[in-house]
């Protein structure tokens, strides 16, 4: 594998360190097929200063105009998101910046909602636990191949009761539909892909737009790269993987895992594996063991006993 700081069409992985906005500008145009990345929340973690939301959104709009002349024409845009928080007020950021897209004549073909069970526990409001991906395309010319990302139906023997088609089966052998809502585990710490990074993607979640965005050989970018995860989705399935970073030690650990990745070793979890274990489906909780245990007591302890005083 081919791996280069700067773009060369030979190359198998452009992986990049410096200023994304400075790269961009060494890119062609309209080369990538798929661009997909999670810019910082303006949360003032340790990779982003925390700025005004104004001049958040200022920087969002160069990046995103910057990434529309580098996208092919059939190709897609995919900005994960979640909230501006401020003194505990929530501001959806896909609302902040759904209007620079639109001024720039892409279409939003769905608004993904990425649900996951763990995060930060909120006192004085439900604790959040799904973030956003806005999937843009630049034209309806767009690239689309479901088949890949098919997940398994819930009912595959179910048959058509009626009609032409009576008796077959009436779902697509090959899976159904994911739809808009996913469920896929976030990356804690104990999860099989942890690194140093706090907010860093799980490769499965890449992997549903990849196989579905892209042909095998394809351009995928990410012009805020983390810990390497969207080249690493793409290069797994054939595909050109290209990121950009501008803190250190999150691209020392991005080419550590690609590197892993082309020799097998990196440790991934399985697209499509059930969040669930599918063998514990009779699994009861031992609190809602004690509960039904104090109920069944009451319900065994005769009227009017114990006796008052």
């Amino acid at each position: 594998m081919k791996i280069t700081e700067n773009y060369s069409e030979d190359s198998d992985a452009v992986i990049h360190f410096g200023d994304s906005y400075l790269f961009n500008e060494t890119l062609p145009k309209e080369k990538f097929r798929l661009i997909i990345t999670s810019p910082p929340y303006n949360l003032g973690k340790e990779y982003e200063s925390r700025i005004t939301k104004e001049k958040y959104i200022a920087t969002q709009k160069k990046m995103i105009e910057q990434c529309a002349d580098l996208l092919h024409e059939t190709g897609s845009i995919c900005w994960q998101v979640g909230n501006f928080v401020d003194n505990g007020e929530i501001i959806p950021i896909d609302y902040l910046i759904f209007s620079i897209f639109s001024d720039l004549k892409f279409k939003l073909r769905n608004r993904i909602i990425w649900h996951f069970g763990h995060g930060l526990h909120s006192s004085k409001r439900f604790s959040g636990r799904y973030e956003v991906i806005l999937w843009f395309t630049k034209s309806d010319k767009y690239f689309f191949n479901l088949d890949p990302i098919r997940v398994p139906q819930k009912y595959p023997q179910k048959k058509h009761f009626k009609g032409p088609h009576k008796g077959e089966l009436s779902g697509n052998p090959l899976g159904k539909n994911p739809s808009d809502v996913w469920e896929i585990p976030n990356v804690k710490s104990n999860h099989i892909e942890k690194t140093i990074h706090p907010c860093q993607f799980p490769i499965e979640l890449i992997e549903r737009f990849v196989l579905s965005m892209t042909e095998e050989g394809d351009w995928v970018y990410d012009p805020y790269m983390g810990v390497g995860s969207t080249p690493i989705a793409a290069l797994i399935h054939g595909r050109k993987g290209m990121g950009s970073e501008i803190h250190r030690p999150y691209y020392d650990v991005a080419l550590e895992r690609i590197k892993a990745a082309n020799e097998g070793q990196l440790l991934i979890r399985p697209m499509n594996r059930p969040v669930f274990d599918p063998n514990q489906d009779n699994y009861i909780p031992p609190r809602l063991i004690e509960i039904a245990k104090s109920q069944m007591q009451l319900l065994e302890t005769p009227p009017g006993y114990p006796p008052k005083e």
